[in-house]
């Protein structure tokens, strides 16, 4: 277990990982314009629209959802509905729908819906078959062929939470792609399991690492009895594996239905049977399909114009050890697969070192000769070409321990290409720090899980937790200016303005520009990372600025580096404005915020910024406060604000003339000192009787400053007797801590494996 070191506020003599400094927490200074580092001109007054966000988080499909349902499962519309924040409303046939339903989630009894599905409005509405699995398998096949999109579905605790990211996907709210692209490195694990159920007990162990989980669906197994299986797993017994798969995992699936001739066992004669499983994926909501390039031109081009909101990897894989990376035959690959493609990718198989270089040149070539082509994945197969899956950037596709076999000859697991990494000086040895107070400390330490992820990711990292001495914020810029030091993060996080005041060197790094501070950290005004990026100049301003917490896109200068030919950059960030988004967003889609009205409570506005962050990504119309000035900078970038000041402020919330105006969402991050206040405000707008044709989903609570003790429990429990569904800190901290280890290292642990490996 990492030591725990005090923050000194003299300079150490040593760069190790005892050096100390401090910091001053108490700062409410929000305002990043006024403090002692001026900003660029061209920065300030920073102003955030929705374009920030990115395509995380959007408006999506429009259309009018209508949900056909199995008999008995009426209850399934009410969910979809909930999780939409919409009202439910049945209807007796497609011809019945109108635009006057744009307000509601529409179910349709399976049984009528056959008769005028083929007909429907299909500008109108978007189609969901929701199909439950106990009912029998498959799905009519007339519906599944009329729907735009079909659910299947099992009587599982989490069906809300797999019913929200099947809906937010399909319909647009929320997609990953462009922030995976954006990442320095991606990787996949290939499961080769003949039944996913296999590797259930173990995938929160099995992804880490990951940043997609690929479902080789020619290695499926259906069992037919007396020992014997099919040749090619039935849609049937597919759905099935999707559906399980996606109940267990929040990440991307790649969904893959490998030839014969290309090392799988799906065969080469009916490339029909390829569009038919394919396009079923789509339809299944699988974030990415594999398509084989030698697929009928046809066949690729019609599933490219229905994919949805799917991504296409167009795959090229060669088995013969004749194909050569310098020949024109590579290049009309290459050119034949942008068309159809969001992700190209190309694997063979080699005989000699030499052609890793060869694959080297080559990738450098085509992003030269073609700038807007997709982003593009490459690698040789074999133990010979190894090196290139370690040098191979875009989804890596990689193997673990636990798996009963490799997918591809040579593939390595996440921890072997990291180690490899390491050895050819690709990954430098770094120190990490986790700076905390002694009151976070107490709350939950988290310098084992940092250790755990390291050692399971096989990093060549070393982490240590430093507590910072209370009123004094010096000596930060000491622990910075380390040639070692890789980045920390900051519990709770420091105010940019204070960070900057009392450690003037800070001023100085960027060859003099100073620190680059996301868009969040600046808006936010709170620093909770600290990142070193290393690489040429370029490559540290690779990521778009419309993306979430990311640096700002422009030239920066570099502090002193060994290698010449590289840069590197000191980045401040916020990553708990994305911890408290994915925690509001995991049971409910975030169209179900847009618009509504929120209560935000706590002691300062450094502890209510990112949560007024979030809320402006979620498009939350009005925001009352309680407990706290918002910052000017905050101001400008936030919904309107009303302050609770007065009795008759709450009573005008209370008596709202419809339902939005009163607070739908309340998030308080009051300590339990003042935890009868939010239990008072809990009761105050408790749900009691709404108007008729209203929404039934229920409103959200979430608490960050509670542990687990019996007052979060008691809180929780007054959440749920008032109408709110209750998340505790936990959760946020979780989805924080993710969003922190991919701004450390570049590295995905999932969700499910830090509350595993937190013991909550």
């Amino acid at each position: 277990m990492a030591a725990v070191h005090q923050l000194l506020t003299s300079p150490s003599p040593s760069p190790g990982p005892t050096t100390a400094f401090a910091d001053n927490v108490v700062s409410s200074t929000m305002d990043v314009d006024t403090s002692s580092n001026a900003e660029r001109s061209s920065q300030s007054p920073l102003i955030i629209d929705s374009g920030f966000f990115g395509d995380s988080l959007q408006g999506g499909d429009s259309r009018i959802v209508v949900i056909v349902y199995g008999q008995g499962q009426e209850p399934i519309v009410s969910i979809f509905a909930e999780v939409l924040g919409k009202p439910p409303r049945l209807k007796s046939s497609f011809s019945d729908v109108t635009a006057a339903d744009t307000d509601y989630v529409i179910g349709i009894s399976a049984a009528v819906a056959t008769n005028d599905i083929a007909t429907r409005d299909q500008s109108l509405t978007v189609t969901i078959n929701a199909h439950f699995v106990n009912l029998g398998m498959p799905p009519n096949l007339h519906l599944s062929e009329h729907c735009d999109y079909e659910f299947l579905y099992s009587e599982t605790p989490d069906l809300r939470r797999d019913l929200c990211r099947f809906t937010s996907f399909i319909l647009g709210q929320i997609s990953h792609h462009s922030e995976l692209m954006a990442k320095p490195r991606t990787l996949f694990i290939s499961t080769t399991f003949p039944d996913v159920r296999a590797a259930l007990p173990n995938l929160d162990i099995l992804t880490v690492g990951s940043d997609a989980v690929e479902l080789r669906v020619d290695l499926l197994r259906e069992p037919l009895g007396d020992g014997k299986f099919a040749d090619v797993p039935s849609l049937k017994y597919v759905g099935e594996q999707v559906m399980l798969l996606r109940q267990r995992t929040e990440l991307p699936i790649i969904f893959t239905t490998r030839c014969t001739n290309e090392n799988g066992r799906f065969p080469m004669d009916k490339p029909e049977l390829y569009y038919e499983y394919l396009y079923r994926a789509i339809q299944w909501g699988i974030e990415y399909i594999d398509v084989e390039l030698w697929l009928p031109e046809e066949i690729r081009q019609k599933l490219w114009r229905s994919k949805g909101n799917s991504r296409i990897m167009s795959a090229f894989h060669d088995f013969s050890g004749t194909f050569r990376w310098p020949s024109a035959y590579a290049q009309e690959v290459f050119e034949r697969s942008i068309h159809f493609a969001d992700i190209i990718k190309m694997i063979a198989i080699i005989n000699d070192q030499t052609e890793n270089f060869e694959l080297e040149y080559f990738r450098s070539k085509m992003r030269s000769e073609y700038s807007h082509a997709p982003p593009f994945s490459a690698v040789n197969m074999g133990e010979v070409g190894q090196i290139s899956r370690a040098l191979n950037k875009t989804f890596t596709p990689i193997t673990h321990p636990l798996l009963p076999i490799i997918a591809a000859p040579g593939q390595l697991s996440a921890a072997e290409i990291n180690s490899a990494l390491a050895h050819m000086g690709n990954l430098p040895k770094k120190a990490f720090y986790g700076i905390t107070s002694v009151e976070s400390r107490v709350k939950g330490h988290r310098a084992p899980f940092y250790e755990k992820c390291f050692n399971e990711l096989g990093l060549p990292h070393q982490f240590a937790v430093i507590e910072r001495q209370p009123n004094s914020p010096a000596g930060l810029e000491m622990l910075c200016g380390q040639r070692t030091f890789g980045g920390a993060y900051l519990d709770p996080g420091i105010s940019y303005s204070s960070l900057m005041r009392h450690n003037p060197l800070l001023a100085t790094a960027n060859n003099g520009e100073g620190p680059i501070v996301s868009e969040a950290a600046r808006v936010i005004g709170t620093v909770d990372t600290i990142m070193v990026r290393v690489g040429s100049s370029s490559h540290s301003s690779s990521r778009p600025p419309s993306m979430p917490a990311s640096p700002r896109q422009q030239n920066d200068g570099a502090a002193p580096n060994p290698n010449p030919n590289q840069t590197t950059t000191l980045v401040f960030d916020n990553a708990s404005w994305k911890g408290i988004l994915s925690a509001l967003t995991r049971d409910l889609a975030p169209s179900a915020y847009a618009g509504r009205t929120a209560m935000v409570l706590a002691s300062s506005s450094e502890d209510a910024a990112p949560v007024i962050f979030a809320m402006k990504a979620l498009k939350i119309s009005k925001i009352y406060t309680l407990g706290f000035k918002t910052s000017s900078t905050l101001t400008r970038n936030a919904p309107p604000i009303e302050q609770f000041n007065s009795l008759e402020s709450l009573q005008r919330a209370r008596s709202g003339a419809n339902e939005s105006a009163a607070p739908f969402v309340m998030v308080s991050a009051l300590g339990p000192a003042k935890s009868s206040i939010v239990r008072l405000l809990l009761r105050a707008f408790a749900s009691n009787g709404q108007s008729n044709g209203s929404t039934s989903t229920k409103k959200v609570f979430l608490d960050l400053a509670h542990a687990a003790d019996r007052q979060a429990i008691e809180t929780a429990e007054i959440a749920d007797k008032s109408g709110f569904a209750a998340y505790g800190a936990a959760d946020s901290a979780a989805f924080t801590t993710v969003e922190t280890m991919r701004l450390l290292v570049g590295q995905n642990v999932p969700y499910s494996f830090v509350r595993l490996a937190s013991g909550n």
